[in-house]
């Protein structure tokens, strides 16, 4: 029997606390970029940031690919020389690009630095990626529009290069990203990372009389009010037919997400994949689903995954969250005797918290009797996020499971119940 092949699983990091909850929920690689000079230029990371979290995952036997994939002018090539020192201090394992400028300078000025192609090239094609695989890659990111069929025929035709898909995350309604709307109506660059997702906002259509200039609003009925809104990627339900088509990395979407959101999704891909790995035969997604429905998302679609998409992909009525729970909290602390907790919402007396636990899909979970300010020691009977606010959680408010607390650590992450 051939052995399995298990892709590589690539999480995101906009901020050094992301990097570690991906490394702690078995990510096998982290993306990251830079101020400036990628898709993540509102990323809340500095240099010294990223250096970091690099060094955090070489020692835990992590790779990091340095997002630099933005559009160039020549303004952008006037700052290469400050961009190369930055390169060199940081030391990625590879670069992921998009221009063919930036592809040619990368060459000549890091040639020992891996290529990786991205999703903003657009790759639909086997004849792309054998293109790209010539000018230099040693990976290309498939564009989000290419089906599994089609990534069947590239894989196929294209055995000796790295391919990359798309497994989760935001859908833009752009062509990969291609999207102009936010440029055009707010300024903000969409291919520098400061989106401002103006396909998530609700439209009304105005008819406007040419001579007059008399505005009329047209009627219209709720699935007309968020025309461009797309539900969030999800491949969970098809990632056995997605690994034994032969990707070399999975990749999951969140430029922009929280250490919960990232640390939530690794965590789930990661124990499907090694699932799959121990049975494909009797593999299941069903509770690994069941846990990315607990995140805060505008509903899920496997997008273009069968061909063309259908009115399910989008959400006509709405953004907000399907989900009934949030983010609690994540572990800063781990005493003898009790946690030390770092709220994301509200937290109440009486309110329940799950810790998702790292190396499986086990969740502890504790009643909260009271609320412990770790500040101040105090008992108080609610206390809002914001300002590191953190609560003290005693080892025996977990009842006969306290005693076993060696999962937890610092960066385990919490849910609760809105």
């Amino acid at each position: 029997m051939d052995m399995i092949k298990i892709p590589e699983l690539l999480a995101p990091a906009g901020t050094l606390d992301a990097f570690k909850t991906a490394i702690l929920y078995g990510a096998d690689a982290i993306y990251a970029g830079l101020p400036g000079f990628s898709m993540r230029a509102r990323a809340k990371i500095t240099v010294d940031e990223v250096r970091a979290g690099i060094e955090l995952a070489h020692r835990a036997g992590k790779k990091v690919y340095l997002a630099f994939n933005l559009f160039a002018h020549d303004r952008d090539f006037a700052n290469m020389d400050a961009v190369s020192r930055v390169i060199d201090y940081l030391r990625p394992d590879a670069l992921i690009v998009s221009d063919p400028g930036v592809v040619m300078w990368v060459r000549e000025n890091h040639p020992d630095i891996p290529i990786h192609i991205s999703t903003q090239a657009n790759i639909c094609s086997a004849a792309s990626v054998k293109f790209w695989q010539r000018a230099g890659a040693s990976l290309c990111v498939l564009a989000r529009e290419v089906s599994h069929n089609e990534f069947k025929s590239i894989r196929a035709a294209c055995p000796d290069v790295g391919l990359e898909i798309f497994v989760h995350g935001a859908m833009c309604m752009a062509y990969s990203g291609r999207c102009l709307l936010s440029n055009y109506i707010t300024g903000r660059a969409a291919n520098r990372g400061a989106c401002a997702q103006l396909c998530r906002w609700k439209y009304d259509v105005i008819l406007r009389e040419r001579e007059s200039g008399i505005e009329m609003p047209i009627d219209e009925d709720e699935r007309g009010a968020y025309i461009m809104n797309s539900r969030d990627l999800c491949l969970m339900p098809r990632l056995a037919d997605v690994i034994a088509a032969g990707p070399n990395s999975l990749k999951i979407e969140g430029r922009n997400r929280s250490e919960y959101y990232v640390g939530s999704v690794t965590r789930a891909y990661r124990a499907a994949l090694d699932a799959y790995a121990a049975n494909p035969a009797e593999f299941d997604p069903a509770p690994y689903m069941d846990a990315l429905n607990l995140l805060q998302t505008r509903g899920y679609t496997t997008a273009f995954f069968d061909g063309a998409v259908t009115a399910d992909a989008h959400d006509y009525e709405t953004t907000r969250s399907v989900s009934d729970y949030v983010a609690a909290g994540v572990i800063t602390d781990v005493r003898d005797d009790a946690i030390v907790f770092e709220l994301r919402n509200e937290i109440r007396a009486g309110d329940e918290i799950n810790f998702i636990l790292p190396g499986g899909m086990d969740v502890a979970m504790v009643k909260l009797p009271r609320i412990i300010n770790a500040a101040t020691g105090a008992d108080v009977p609610k206390l809002a996020a914001g300002q590191r606010n953190s609560i003290i959680i005693p080892r025996a408010w977990f009842g006969a499971a306290g005693h076993d607390m060696s999962r937890f650590a610092p960066y385990v992450l919490a849910y609760r119940h809105k």
